[in-house]
């Protein structure tokens, strides 16, 4: 056995948690030959007594191989800290996962990633800006990663299932144990799609105390988390709070300040927290990290001014056309572009974002529109 399954072997043992196994780390114990040490000598280092006496007489190639065939019938797949593929900027938080357990695709890790979180009970406004900021950036090649809750974490995750980047759900209970159970079908959706982990064994059950420490988790595989809806009791401030200690980026939707949901978010933008009025908020932030759209790669920036290639046009909505051919004649103020198409706010705003995204259109200061 290596180092990898005995790590493994530690970890699927009731009443070893992340404490325990760094404690066996720091002792050098991650070897074949602490598997014949006597309970006194796991209690000497810090161990609980109920774990040093199961790790006492434990059969260790019979245990993990135990284990390792339940995860194999259960199509759940392994990664632990030690492994190259383990996710690099989890690897870089103040305490890393020892294991993960996952289905789906692990390299959506290693892509560009934000968190979005908020309230369980959100408003209908909550929903609305939670699912379309969600699928914007997912379109953009960014990865969403939430925590396969109710309310915002649900409606972000099935919005961005509708983009490239696709998303990510992180659980705070083992796979044969996913909470809540009416999101059983979504996680399904999500493992063919994206990505779904938890660092819970198989046979742990939902409980209050799980769900901060699975938020480090969603705030450590993003670059920032975005806050759609909270008050400010909220389990969303507690991933504010993950993604600020590993010196990640924090953003926050604001709301009516008449509404207790918007509470939370309200007050991480008076501390500092970025305001989000829209995914192009976000996406200045990390567009130097997402892929090139085949038609960028092949003109760059040498086509600036001359207006879309076929491929991307051909790509445009009927209304994304009409509003292009608009620019085309001028840089217009947002005022004189709902003048020129008639259209309501919502709608223009919508059609720019999508513009601004496909690199077609730029925002000048002044809210000032023009083609690229």
């Amino acid at each position: 056995m290596d180092k990898r399954d005995l790590l493994f072997g530690y970890h699927e043992i009731a009443g070893i948690g992340w404490k325990s196994i760094d404690k066996i780390l720091r002792a050098g114990y991650l070897s074949e030959q602490a598997r014949s040490c006597p309970e006194e000598e796991w209690r000497n280092i810090g161990l609980p007594s109920a774990a040093a006496r199961r790790l006492a007489v434990l059969d260790f190639a019979e245990w993990i191989e135990e284990r390792r065939l339940l995860m194999e019938e259960r199509g759940v797949n392994i990664v632990t800290v030690l492994d190259g593929n383990y996710p690099a900027r989890l690897r870089e938080t103040p305490q890393p996962p020892w294991v993960l357990y996952y289905k789906g695709d692990l390299g959506l890790s290693a892509r560009p990633a934000v968190a979005m979180v908020g309230t369980r009970g959100p408003t209908a406004y909550g929903r609305k800006v939670g699912g379309q900021l969600a699928e914007q950036l997912s379109r953009s090649g960014l990865a969403v990663v939430s925590g396969l809750a109710r309310g915002i974490d649900s409606v972000c995750h099935e919005a961005a299932l509708h983009g490239e980047g696709s998303t990510i759900a992180v659980m705070a209970t083992g796979f044969d144990k996913i909470y809540p159970p009416d999101n059983r079908e979504l996680e399904r959706q999500i493992a063919r799609s994206g990505l779904v982990l938890t660092e819970y064994p198989l046979g742990t059950p939902s409980h209050p105390g799980l769900f901060p420490q699975r938020n480090r988790i969603i705030a450590g595989l993003a670059l920032g988390t975005v806050v759609v809806e909270a008050d400010t009791r909220s389990g969303s401030l507690i991933t504010a709070d993950a993604a600020l200690e590993a010196g990640r980026d924090v953003f926050a939707v604001p709301g009516p300040l008449t509404s207790p949901k918007s509470r939370g978010a309200l007050e991480l933008i008076k501390q500092g927290a970025k305001l989000v009025t829209g995914a192009e908020d976000i996406l200045e932030e990390y567009a130097h990290l997402l892929p090139l759209k085949p038609e960028d790669r092949q003109s760059g920036h040498e086509s600036a001014g001359t207006g879309l290639d076929g491929q991307t046009e051909k790509k445009l909505t009927k209304d994304e056309k009409h509003l292009y051919h608009i620019l085309q004649q001028g840089p217009f103020s947002l005022d004189e572009l709902l003048g020129r198409t008639g259209w309501q706010f919502g709608h223009l705003h919508s059609v720019l974002l999508s513009l601004i995204i496909q690199k077609a259109v730029a925002q000048l200061p002044g809210a000032i529109y023009k083609v690229i």
